[in-house]
C-alpha cells in the first residue's frame, strides 16, 4: 500500500506503517491507516466500458450541456474523417488530443459544444461498391446511378457507425447524436449552394488545363490525395531539327535541338521547346562517337554550355568541339521540326522563352507538352500554341494519336523509342540535321502516386472546373491576408500553409465520378456559357435539401431551369465536386449558430491537412464570406512505430487502437498522446506502452494514497492558509505553478510537456517527497492535532486538484477516483478547474524549498552510505548531526530536519566562520574538505517505539505504555483501541 505508492526509501514488506515495520497487535488498532475502495489495479479494460455505461445512466452528456448554458463558448470544429473503415491509431491521436482540449476549455468556464463529423462521399467508397461488383461479375455501367449512389449511402453510413462507437470507446466526449455528415440531405443542399455562391461570385469557370489524373480511377486528383514513391522511369534525349535560324551567323543552319525527358510518351504531344533567356547555349559539332551512338560524326547539336560533358557523356560522343557560343535570347523566333515528322507530326515545334528552365540536369532546353505539364501549358497557352487531347481517361492513346493510338502511356516507352530510333536512322541516311533518339536511360525518382491505388498518375489536359485563385476576387490575396490573422501551433507550420497557398494553381474541383455532390450547373450548348442565375441555383438547393444530391440526377432539368429556360439549350453537368471542397464547406452547415460560433476558435488536424482540409476550409470560406473560417489552427505529426518506420500491415508494426483498449485500455492510450511531443511525429509500440503503462500506474497510485489519506475527512479539519505549516504552504505554491502552466496551455493550445509536468510532480514533489515525510504525521499523530489536520487540508486539495487536472486525459480513471470519495452520483467531468487563491503563490518559498530538497539530499545521501555499510537499518535507525554555517543556521531556522530526512533526532552544529554551500548553487561536492563537513549520520540512541518506530531516548519513561514514545502514548490514551 504505502510503501508502492509513495516509494519510500525503507523498502520493507509491511508499507502499512509510516517506517515500513508493523506495530505489535496491541497497537495496530491505534494507527490511523490509509482506507479507500479505490484499487490499486485499473483493470480498465473492464472497467472503461462500465463507466461509459454508468455515464449514459447519469444523463452526464445532457448534464454536461445544461452546465454549459450561459457560458462564453468555445468552438473547436471537427475535420471529418472518412467513413470507410476501422479507425487506425493516427485517428486515435487526433481525437483524444481534441477531447483534451475541449474537456479543458469546458473545466477552464467554457461552454463546449463538441459536433463530430463524417466524410462520406468520393472515390474511396465506390471503389469498394465496384470492388463488390466485380466478385459478383456485375458491370457498374450497367447499374443505375441512382441505385449505385444508394449502396455508397448505405457502406458509409455503417462505417460512421462503426468508428463513432470506437471513438467513444475511446472516452471522446462529443454531442454524438447531432452529429453531422457531408452525405446528409442538409450537408448536401449547403455544399451545393456553396458552389452556386462561386458560380454567381465568378469564381467558378470551366477550362482546359492540366490537372493530375488517376489513368487506373479515371477521374482528376486533389493534391492531397497524391504520395509520392520511387518510380523507375525511361529518360530520353530526343533532337528536334532546326527549320527556322533567327541568328544572324546562320549558327543553327543544320543543327538540331536536343531534349531531355522522363515521359517519353508526352513526345507525341510535344508542341514546343522552352529555353533560358539567362542561360549560355552552344553549337558543338560531334567528332568521334561509341559504335553503340545514335548521333554520327558531324552532326550538329544545340546544348547548354554547362551540360556539354553531361550531354555527351550519355551520348556516347567522344571528341567534339565547340562551332558558336550563343546567348539565350538569341533563340528567340526559333522553329524547330517534330522528329516525327511525316509520320503525322507534321508542325512546326516554336522555342519559346521560360523562367523554369535550369542546367540542374538534362540539356538546357525543356521539351513542352502543354496537355502534359503546368508550366507547358502556361507558356503554350499565352503564345497561343494549341493544347492537343492525345490521352484518353484511361490512359490510352486516343484514336487520332499518329502511331501510337489504342496503346497505354505507361507502356509506350518502347514504341515511342523505336520510332524515333527509325526517325534518327532516316535522317543519318540522308544526311540531314539529327532528328529522333539520341540516347536513352532510366532513373529512379520520387513519382506521384494515387494514395488509394497507390499507382502512377499523369498530368493530362481536360476539361474541368475551376475556382480561380487570382483575377477576379483575388482568391489568393484574400487568403494570405486572412492567414495573418491566424495562430498556428505550432508556429513554423504558418510557412508551410502560406507557401502552399502562394504556390498552388487554380482549384480544381470537378472529379469523373458518381458518388458525392454533383457541380449543379447549367452550361449553354450554343455558346458554351455557365448559366449565372440567382434563382436557378435557389431551387437546386431547395430541392437537394428535402431529397439530396440523387434529385440531380432523377429529375429532369426543366424542375430547376424553370419557365426562363429552354432546357435543350443547356447541357446538365454531372461532374461531382472534390471531396475537399465538401469538407472545406463544413463550417457552412456545422458553424454560424450561439452554441456554435463561426469562425471556429479552433482547427486541429494532422500535419498533411496543410494541403488538404485546412487549405480548402481557407479557400471556400474567404471565397464565400472573406474571412478565415478558423481563428487558430493546431497540428499534430504522424505516428511511426517505435523503431521511427511508417506503420504497414507487410511489416506487421501496425498498433491499431482497439487493441488497446482490449489490453490496456483507453486512459493508456490517452495517457501516451499526452506524454508525446504532438508537434512532431510520434512513436509507438509494446515497450512505449508498456512504459505509459508505468506511468499511468504512478498516477493512479498517487490518486489512491491521497484517497486513503482523506478517508473521513470533513471541512471542519481545514486548517486557514495563514497557519499551514511551511511545508505545506510549498505543497499549494507548486499547485498554483501547475494550474498556471494548465491556464496556460487551454489558452494557447500548446500542451507538449504539461502532463509529463504534472507526472514529475506526482512522482518527484508528492510521493518520493511530501507523501513520504508527512506519512508519520497521518497515521501516528493524534487525530486532532494542528500537523496532521494541516496534511489532511493540503491532500484534500491536492485530490480536488489533480483528479479534475487528469481529468481531460485519464478519463475513466479520474471519474473514478472521484466517484471513490464524492459518490457515484457525481462525475469529475462536471466540474471545474480549481481556482487557486493568489496568496498562495509565493515563489520566494519555492527558491527555499529548493534548496531545504537539495539538503535533504544531501543528509539522505549519508544515511544510505551508513545503510549500505550495516551501521543501522531503516533511517529511523539512525540520527543526524548536520554542520551549517552561521548564514545557513539563520536561513533554516525552524525547520524539523528529523521530519524532513525521516530520522529520529537531528542535531543541527553551527560551524563558526564556515563559508555558505547551500546557500549556493550545490555544485560542491560535500565533503570533509568542504568548508563544514557532511551530515554524519550514527545509531539513534534510545529504544524503539513500538508504534511509530522512532529510536528516542524516552521510550520506556511511560508507565502506562512502556514500549512507545510520550506522542504516541498521548494518542494511545486519548483513543485506545481506537481508529479512524
Amino acid at each position: 500500500m504505502a510503501q508502492t505508492m509513495t516509494e519510500s526509501r525503507d523498502k520493507k514488506p509491511d508499507a502499512a506503517r509510516p517506517n515500513g515495520n508493523a506495530a505489535p497487535d496491541i497497537y495496530r488498532e491505534t494507527v490511523f491507516l490509509p482506507v479507500t475502495s479505490f484499487p490499486m489495479r485499473g483493470n480498465l479494460p473492464t472497467r472503461e466500458p462500465d463507466l461509459l455505461a454508468r455515464w449514459d445512466a447519469l444523463e452526464l452528456d445532457r448534464k454536461i450541456a445544461d452546465a454549459a448554458k450561459g457560458r462564453p463558448v468555445f468552438t473547436l470544429h471537427d475535420g471529418p474523417p472518412y467513413a470507410n473503415g476501422h479507425l487506425h491509431i493516427g485517428h486515435a491521436l487526433n481525437k483524444i488530443l481534441k477531447d483534451v482540449i475541449n474537456r479543458s476549455h469546458r473545466m477552464s468556464g467554457y461552454a463546449v459544444h463538441y459536433v463530430p463529423g463524417w466524410d462520406c462521399h468520393g472515390l474511396p467508397i465506390e471503389w469498394k461498391i465496384e470492388e463488390e461488383y466485380r466478385k459478383a461479375k456485375k458491370d457498374k455501367d450497367a447499374v443505375p446511378v441512382l441505385q449505385f449512389r444508394a449502396e455508397c449511402r448505405e457502406w458509409a453510413g455503417r462505417w460512421l457507425d462503426v468508428q463513432m462507437a470506437e471513438f467513444k470507446r475511446l472516452g471522446v466526449q462529443a454531442e454524438w447524436a447531432r452529429r453531422y455528415a457531408t452525405m446528409d440531405f442538409s450537408s448536401e443542399a449547403a455544399i451545393v449552394g456553396e458552389i452556386g455562391q462561386f458560380l454567381l461570385n465568378g469564381g467558378l469557370y470551366r477550362g482546359l488545363r492540366p490537372v493530375m489524373w488517376s489513368p487506373v480511377e479515371k477521374t482528376a486528383l486533389a493534391d492531397a490525395e497524391i504520395e509520392y514513391h520511387d518510380h523507375t522511369s525511361t529518360t530520353i534525349f530526343v533532337a528536334f531539327p532546326f527549320i527556322k535560324d533567327p541568328t544572324a551567323a546562320g549558327a543553327l543552319d543544320g543543327v538540331s535541338a536536343v531534349i531531355w525527358t522522363t515521359t517519353p510518351w508526352t513526345i507525341p504531344a510535344n508542341r514546343a521547346i522552352a529555353y533560358g533567356p539567362e542561360i549560355t547555349y552552344v553549337v558543338l559539332r560531334v567528332d568521334e562517337t561509341t559504335p553503340e551512338a545514335k548521333l554520327e560524326a558531324g552532326a550538329k547539336i544545340l546544348v547548354a554550355e554547362e551540360l556539354v560533358s553531361s550531354v555527351c557523356s550519355a551520348a556516347g560522343i567522344l571528341t567534339h568541339h565547340i562551332l558558336y557560343t550563343l546567348p539565350g535570347e538569341a533563340l528567340a523566333g526559333a522553329q524547330c521540326a517534330h522528329p516525327l515528322r511525316g509520320d503525322g507530326y507534321d508542325f512546326d515545334v516554336p522555342l519559346l522563352p521560360g523562367d523554369f528552365v535550369t542546367t540542374d540536369a538534362g540539356t538546357g532546353l525543356v521539351h513542352m507538352a502543354p496537355s502534359h505539364g503546368e508550366d507547358d501549358f502556361i507558356v503554350s497557352v499565352a503564345h497561343g500554341i494549341e493544347v492537343p487531347e492525345l490521352v484518353m481517361d484511361d490512359g490510352r492513346y486516343a484514336p487520332h494519336t499518329p502511331l501510337f493510338a489504342g496503346g497505354h502511356v505507361f507502356k509506350a516507352a518502347d514504341p515511342v523509342c523505336e520510332a524515333l530510333s527509325a526517325a534518327m536512322e532516316r535522317a543519318n541516311q540522308a544526311v540531314d540535321a539529327p532528328a529522333g533518339l539520341v540516347a536513352r536511360g532510366t532513373l529512379v525518382h520520387s513519382y506521384p502516386h494515387s494514395w488509394r491505388s497507390r499507382t502512377p498518375v499523369i498530368y493530362r489536359a481536360t476539361p474541368q472546373w475551376f475556382i480561380r485563385m487570382d483575377g477576379e476576387g483575388e482568391l489568393r490575396v484574400s487568403a494570405l491576408k486572412a492567414l495573418e490573422d491566424v495562430t498556428f501551433v505550432p508556429e513554423q507550420s504558418r510557412n508551410r500553409l502560406t507557401s502552399m497557398v502562394e504556390s498552388r494553381p487554380d482549384w480544381c474541383i470537378s472529379r469523373q465520378r458518381a458518388w458525392g455532390v454533383p457541380i449543379a450547373v447549367f452550361v449553354e450548348k450554343a455558346t458554351g456559357q455557365v448559366l449565372r442565375d440567382p434563382e436557378v441555383m435557389q431551387r437546386i438547393v431547395v430541392a437537394f435539401r428535402a431529397e439530396g444530391a440523387d434529385a440531380w440526377y432523377k429529375d429532369e432539368p426543366k424542375r430547376f431551369l424553370g419557365n426562363a429556360y429552354n432546357a435543350d439549350d443547356y447541357e446538365q453537368v454531372f461532374d461531382i465536386v472534390d471531396v475537399w471542397f465538401e469538407s472545406g464547406s463544413t463550417h457552412s452547415f456545422v458553424l454560424g449558430s450561439d452554441e456554435l460560433q463561426f469562425p471556429a476558435d479552433l482547427y486541429l488536424e494532422g500535419s498533411d491537412q496543410h494541403r488538404g482540409w485546412f487549405q480548402s476550409s481557407l479557400l471556400e470560406s474567404v471565397g464565400t464570406r472573406g474571412i478565415s473560417p478558423f481563428k487558430a489552427l493546431v497540428t499534430n505529426g504522424f505516428v511511426l512505430d517505435e523503431h521511427g518506420r511508417k506503420m504497414s500491415k507487410s511489416l506487421g508494426n501496425v498498433v491499431a487502437p482497439q487493441d488497446v483498449n482490449d489490453t490496456l485500455g483507453a486512459d493508456i492510450l490517452r495517457l501516451w498522446v499526452m506524454n508525446s511531443d504532438t508537434n512532431e511525429d510520434l512513436r509507438i509500440g509494446k515497450e512505449i506502452l508498456k512504459q505509459q503503462g508505468e506511468l499511468y500506474r504512478r498516477l493512479r497510485n498517487t490518486l489512491r494514497w491521497l484517497l486513503g489519506a482523506l478517508e473521513g475527512f470533513s471541512d471542519a479539519e481545514t486548517v486557514p492558509y495563514a497557519e499551514l505549516p511551511e511545508l505545506e504552504r510549498w505543497v499549494l505554491h507548486r499547485l498554483t505553478e501547475l494550474g498556471g502552466l494548465i491556464a496556460r496551455a487551454v489558452e494557447t493550445h500548446e500542451w507538449v510537456g504539461v502532463y509529463p509536468a504534472l507526472h514529475g510532480f506526482c512522482t518527484t514533489d508528492l510521493s518520493a517527497f511530501y507523501f513520504d515525510v508527512r506519512k508519520d504525521a497521518l497515521y501516528c499523530d493524534a487525530i486532532d492535532s494542528h500537523r496532521r489536520r494541516a496534511t489532511r487540508t493540503v491532500l484534500d486539495i491536492l485530490h480536488r486538484c489533480l483528479a479534475t487536472w487528469l481529468a481531460p486525459v485519464l478519463v475513466f480513471t479520474a471519474d473514478d477516483a472521484w466517484t471513490a470519495r464524492f459518490g457515484e452520483q457525481t462525475s469529475v467531468h462536471l466540474e471545474q478547474f480549481p481556482d487557486l487563491p493568489g496568496e498562495w503563490h509565493n515563489p520566494e518559498l519555492g527558491e527555499r524549498w529548493v534548496t531545504l530538497r537539495a539538503v535533504r539530499r544531501v543528509i539522505t545521501t549519508e544515511i544510505e552510505e551508513a545503510r549500505r555499510s550495516g551501521l543501522v537499518g531503516s533511517s529511523l535507525q539512525a540520527q543526524v548531526e548536520l554542520p551549517l554555517s552561521e548564514a545557513e543556521a539563520g536561513a533554516f531556522a525552524g525547520v524539523d530536519w528529523s521530519d524532513l530526512a525521516i530520522v529520529s533526532h537531528t542535531e543541527v552544529s553551527v560551524v563558526p566562520g564556515a563559508a555558505s554551500v547551500y546557500l549556493a548553487p550545490l555544485t560542491a561536492d560535500i565533503d570533509a574538505g568542504a568548508p563544514h563537513g557532511p551530515p554524519l549520520v550514527t545509531p539513534a540512541v534510545g529504544e524503539k517505539c513500538a508504534r511509530c518506530w522512532r529510536v528516542l531516548p524516552e521510550v520506556g519513561k511511560t508507565a502506562a505504555h512502556p514500549t512507545l514514545c510520550f506522542r504516541c502514548a498521548s494518542v494511545v490514551e486519548g483513543r485506545t483501541g481506537a481508529c479512524q
